[in-house]
Order: C-alpha cells, then sequence, then structure tokens
C-alpha cells in the first residue's frame, strides 16, 4: 500500500503558503488492512480511517459516479486496484489534484504526482477544471468562486467558466442544500477578497440562484453625492471588501453584505433615492437567513444593520434623547459587544464608495461615548427610588440615560 498528501496542502505548498491542513489518500489497501494496522474507521459513505497516533483522516482511493441531481447523488467505489490517477481524476481543478508519496519514516517525496497539469495552471494562476466530472457536483461552483475570494489574482479559465453556466442553466445550483450554500458562502466571506466569489457567482449565473437578493443590487443607481460609485451592487462589493481589509468578524461582514438589500426592489420612478430601503430591507433580510439557516449571531447583527444603518449615519445631527431611543431600540445596552459590530458594519458601509476609502467617522465616536455614559446609569438604584410602577421605572431610567448621554456629548 501507498500513502499520498494529495489536494490543497499540494497546492498551497508550492503557493509558498502556510499548510494548516494535510489530507491523505492511500492506494492499494482494503478496509481490512487498515484497521489491522490500528487505522480507525470513521466514514459513512466511504472508507475515511483516523491515524493511530496523530488522528488525521486517511481515506481509501476512490472513484464516483453521479446517480442524482445535487451533490448528495454519488455512488462511490473503492478497492486496492483504483489508482492515485483515478482518485485524482474526481477532483475539482487541477491545483487540487496533486499529490506527493509519503516515504517510510514520514518523509514526504520530493516528486509531485501532476497528471492534470496542475503546476502549470498555479504558474499561469487559472483555475481550470480537471475533467467532466466537474459537472456532477453543483458544490464546485460555489468553490470555484471562493477560491476566486482567496487566490484573488486568479482568473477562471473560459472552458470552466462555461462549464459552471452549463450547470446553472441545467439547474443544478437549484439542487444545493441551503447549509452547505452557507457554508461555502461564510467562508468567501472571510477571504481577503470576498467580492471575487461574488463576480465568479454573479458571471456564472449562480448568484440569481442562490442569492437572488444581492444579485438584484446590480445595476440599480443610487445619488452620486453620496455613492460616486453609483451602482449598488459594486457599492456592495467595495463595503464587504472593506470589512475584510479591517480584519473584521464573520458577522459584521455578512451584515456588511445584506445591509441595502432593499435598494434592489425601490420604485424605479423615484430612482437614484432609496427611501425606506431600510425596512424592506430587513422584509427581504429575514427569509433569506430563514432559508440558508444563517446562524443566529449572523442574523442578528444583519437584521440591527439594514435597520438602523441609516439613523447611524446620521447620529450627529441627533440629541441626546434621540440617541438613547437608539441605543434602546437596538438592545445596545445589553448587548454592547454586538452594538460594537454594528459600528464596524457601519463604518465599512461609509468607506466603501468610491473615494471615500479614509472618510472620517464621528458617528462611530458618538455614539461609544452615549453608550459608555448610558451603561453608567444604576438603572437598580432608580427603580428602588422610584414611586410607582414598570412604566414609571422604565421611564425614569430613560430620562437619567438621556441626562447622561446629553452631559457626556457636552463635555467632549
Amino acid at each position: 500500500m501507498k500513502i499520498y498528501v494529495v489536494g490543497g496542502a499540494i497546492r498551497d505548498e508550492m503557493l509558498g503558503l502556510p499548510v494548516r491542513d494535510r489530507d491523505y489518500v492511500v492506494v492499494g489497501a482494503t478496509p481490512e488492512q487498515m484497521a489491522a494496522q490500528g487505522y480507525r474507521p470513521v466514514g459513512k459513505d466511504f472508507p475515511v480511517f483516523l491515524h493511530p497516533q496523530t488522528q488525521e483522516e486517511y481515506a481509501l482511493a476512490r472513484t464516483e459516479r453521479k446517480t442524482a441531481a445535487g451533490y448528495h447523488g454519488f455512488q462511490f467505489f473503492y478497492a486496492p486496484d483504483v489508482t492515485l490517477e483515478e482518485d485524482l481524476a474526481r477532483r475539482d481543478l487541477t491545483i487540487n489534484a496533486m499529490a506527493r508519496e509519503v516515504l517510510p519514516g514520514d518523509v514526504m517525496s520530493t516528486t509531485v504526482v501532476d497528471p492534470f497539469d496542475g503546476a502549470a495552471d498555479l504558474e499561469a494562476r487559472v483555475f481550470r477544471h480537471v475533467g467532466d466530472a466537474f459537472l456532477e457536483d453543483p458544490v464546485r461552483i460555489l468553490r470555484v468562486a471562493r477560491f476566486a475570494a482567496r487566490f484573488s489574482d486568479f482568473t477562471v479559465a473560459p472552458e470552466t467558466m462555461a462549464l459552471m453556466r452549463r450547470m446553472v442553466e441545467a439547474g443544478e445550483a437549484d439542487a444545493l442544500v441551503p447549509e452547505r450554500v452557507w457554508q461555502e458562502v461564510a467562508r468567501g466571506l472571510m477571504e481577503d477578497k470576498p467580492s471575487r466569489m461574488f463576480a465568479v457567482l454573479r458571471e456564472c449565473g449562480a448568484l440569481a440562484r442562490v442569492l437572488p437578493e444581492v444579485d438584484g443590487l446590480f445595476g440599480v443607481p443610487q445619488r452620486a453625492d453620496y455613492h460616486p460609485e453609483v451602482d449598488t451592487g459594486v457599492h456592495v462589493m467595495m463595503v464587504i471588501d472593506h470589512a475584510a481589509a479591517q480584519g473584521y468578524a464573520l458577522p459584521v461582514r455578512f451584515a456588511a453584505l445584506t445591509h441595502d438589500l432593499g435598494k434592489g426592489n425601490t420604485p424605479e420612478d423615484v430612482l437614484p433615492r432609496h427611501i425606506g430601503h431600510e425596512g424592506r430591507s430587513v422584509d427581504l433580510l429575514k427569509p433569506l437567513c430563514e432559508r440558508l439557516r444563517v446562524p443566529n449571531d449572523c442574523r442578528d447583527l444583519a437584521v440591527l444593520v439594514a435597520r438602523e444603518h441609516s439613523n447611524m449615519h446620521r447620529v450627529t445631527e441627533m440629541g441626546a434623547a434621540a440617541v438613547v431611543r437608539m441605543l434602546e431600540r437596538c438592545d445596545a445596552l445589553r448587548k454592547p459587544a454586538r452594538f460594537a459590530e454594528a459600528l464596524q458594519a457601519c463604518e465599512a458601509d461609509l468607506r466603501g464608495r468610491l473615494g471615500w476609502e479614509a472618510a472620517p467617522h464621528p458617528q462611530a465616536e458618538r455614539l461609544r461615548v452615549a453608550l459608555v455614559a448610558a451603561r453608567a446609569v444604576d438603572a437598580g438604584a432608580i427603580a428602588r427610588d422610584c414611586d410607582g410602577g414598570a412604566e414609571k421605572i422604565k421611564e425614569a431610567v430613560h430620562r437619567a440615560r438621556v441626562t447622561a448621554v446629553e452631559d457626556a456629548l457636552a463635555a467632549r
């Protein structure tokens, strides 16, 4: 039996990038032989084993055949006579279809097994599919788009883009399960240039299938005095790239992506203005999150930002009472960390505009000062001293917060 390191570990090593995980393929072995050497079986659809010491996963070389639509409809075949080349042939891209043998003593061979010229495509910075098996798995559309966000100087080979379009037109993207769509979108959002993921999805037509709310933003005009880039879709891409450049967390990046969804259905007769788009954004965002089963922390922050981002941008025009109402509406006093993330999303919204990349953002400091002052109010003490029911206590606490915020803002 022979053991090989395959896929992303070889690609990243050749690109001079740190290798975080290694995928192993075992050629010429049976499940019984693996078990006899102490490997523990964990695979469900096909044999995967955990190494007895390192607990890393080792998969038997296999081939696969599509039996139904979507990415679950596969039948796997494994046997000792399945070759490494046959196993590599089922992989998505040539740059992920290379291998190096693990020699005795856990020493890696210096020879790269590269039957599909992945090294040449790495050098040319091209994503190219290995073969027609690419057609069989719609998740590969999402993976190519995600890789484009990670390796932003790579391009998709024309024949691969054509293949992806064929898959979308055949309805393969419609068979993607929500959890997998979210998983790949979330991973793409966390790459260095997330806008590239959406550019690739849009070019092949998949964005309209998996995230029609985002696809609908492209071509929608905005006021040039506030948005020199004009196009709403272009703006949103600039916003998520800015959020990525700042290293913001996933909930912030998702909020950045979805904060302006309502601009996609603004009536044409009022364009390029978008009055009331905040409420329409929330109305679109909630079913989107339900459809993709977006985690609660991402959903809740995105809804807050979609609803309140315009108010946050106008906070320098607000008095203390309006500021406190916003803080209470955003539940900022109980959840200051989430509110801090909302401010990050709003900063990305402001600076994700053509020529506004270094624009000052005094709104964030004003809200931070106000929040500190409002949280310093001892609501418990007020409740003990208040002669009245819950409603009177609530009003007294609110008045105290307004006074505290007024004093804090005046002292700046």
